[in-house]
């Protein structure tokens, strides 16, 4: 997988790519997730702030070198093919084929979250943080089940891929995160059930003896 960079996009040229396309999630300020004719996704990103590091760094390069690095670990995620700058509309854009399967809190809604997949959600973020990927937006919503039943993430543009592994203070906050959620950690830890902490752990020394 070869890296996408930004290109301009005219308003022409927009409004011919998004033609007939389904509206997957807006809100006040607009569209942000478009499912396109030809089934690819594009993500629309806004600038927050007028003095941001968005300004030459935008979110959605950043998504797109994201897929990049998980790709490298061997982690699922999107596939990148176009990354936009907007002017017309004042957004930057990455276009790319979804990563298939269920998200793993869609599955647990549904009473499909099983206790080997809490297992197996344990071994791959430690998976993450041994291979050096902090996620700061990492959740049961961002986490998907694919149909090879392994795990991969979506909504990558907030994270950080290290050369080394993230420090155990990261860990810790990252783990924190991953419990925000009252109903998904219900399920993480079910009646005081620590799997997922065994599993993480036995995961992190199997990969550091390796």
């Amino acid at each position: 997988m070869s890296a996408a960079h930004l290109q301009n996009l005219t308003h022409n040229d927009y409004l011919a790519l998004c033609a007939h396309a389904v509206v997957l999630e807006q809100d006040r300020h607009g569209d942000k997730v478009l499912q396109l004719q030809d089934g690819r996704y594009l993500k629309l990103f806004r600038r927050k702030r007028l003095i941001s590091t968005a300004a030459w760094y935008p979110y959605a390069q950043r998504f797109a070198d994201n897929a990049i690095a998980l790709a490298q670990r061997g982690i699922p995620c999107p596939e990148v093919s176009e990354v936009y700058r907007i002017p017309s509309i004042a957004r930057d854009a990455v276009r790319y084929t979804p990563l298939a399967g269920e998200t793993l809190r869609q599955l647990v809604r549904a009473g499909a979250g099983t206790a080997a997949l809490r297992d197996t959600l344990g071994a791959f973020v430690a998976q993450l943080h041994e291979a050096g990927i902090y996620f700061r937006s990492l959740h049961l919503g961002n986490i998907v089940l694919t149909p090879d039943n392994d795990l991969g993430l979506i909504d990558i543009a907030d994270l950080r891929a290290g050369r080394g592994p993230v420090s155990q203070h990261r860990r810790q906050r990252n783990l924190r995160h991953l419990l925000r959620d009252e109903q998904d950690r219900s399920w993480i830890y079910p009646n005081g059930d620590t799997a997922f902490d065994t599993a993480y752990r036995r995961q992190s020394r199997e990969l550091k003896q390796r």
